[in-house]
């Protein structure tokens, strides 16, 4: 099996398929991912999404979201091009993530954008395999092996020992009161980066 949906970490809403609630480990996550994008003409982007929903409301032009296994990314790309691709908590379970970061790249526009996030700091997960981890450095160089110039790629990352110890049981809820979102940047739970294909 090349690519998974992921459909019990991500759900349908973005919210980590937990009743609408977000785990503690995304916090900081989303709202980074969401500052990265804002800025961004987002209301003239073709937007596609891989195994997700979560920005289906962002306010693209258009948007498309496909799901393993209708659609696999590591298969080859689909006919049609976008602005923008979306790819959360998704490359971890591929068994071909630099092929599936190529078709992505093949699927932009000149000048798109591929937004990224994997886990680093988590327990084995399959949904079905759990395949590569990558620190903020990894990413970039993934992506620059997949087509993306060093120079348009931004990178980002969050954790902290106390989020990393607390998911080894289950993914756990954000408690405003009691977690800390304070950044500890050796033991990052959540990488992410912006790419954008040359113009």
């Amino acid at each position: 099996m090349n690519q998974t949906g992921m459909n019990g970490m991500n759900g349908t809403n973005g919210t980590n398929g937990m009743n609408g609630t977000t785990t503690w480990s995304r916090v900081v996550m989303n709202a980074a991912c969401d500052e990265l994008l804002r800025p961004l003409p987002c209301a003239s982007f073709a937007a596609l999404e891989v195994s997700g929903r979560r920005w289906r409301e962002f306010g693209f032009a258009s948007y498309r979201s496909v799901e393993y296994p209708e659609y696999d990314l590591c298969a080859g790309p689909l006919a049609d091009s976008f602005d923008l691709v979306i790819a959360e908590q998704i490359f971890e379970h591929l068994i071909y993530p630099y092929r599936a970061g190529r078709h992505v790249h093949a699927m932009l526009r000149p000048g798109g954008w591929f937004l990224i996030s994997v886990p680093f700091l988590v327990k084995v997960h399959h949904y079905p395999v759990d395949c590569t981890r990558w620190t903020e450095l990894g990413l970039k160089h993934f992506l620059h092996e997949c087509g993306f110039p060093l120079e348009h790629i931004r990178t980002g990352s969050w954790g902290n020992r106390a989020c990393v110890t607390a998911n080894f049981a289950s993914w756990v809820v954000y408690d405003q009161a009691a977690h800390d979102l304070t950044n500890e940047p050796e033991f990052p739970y959540h990488v992410w980066a912006l790419a954008r294909r040359d113009p």
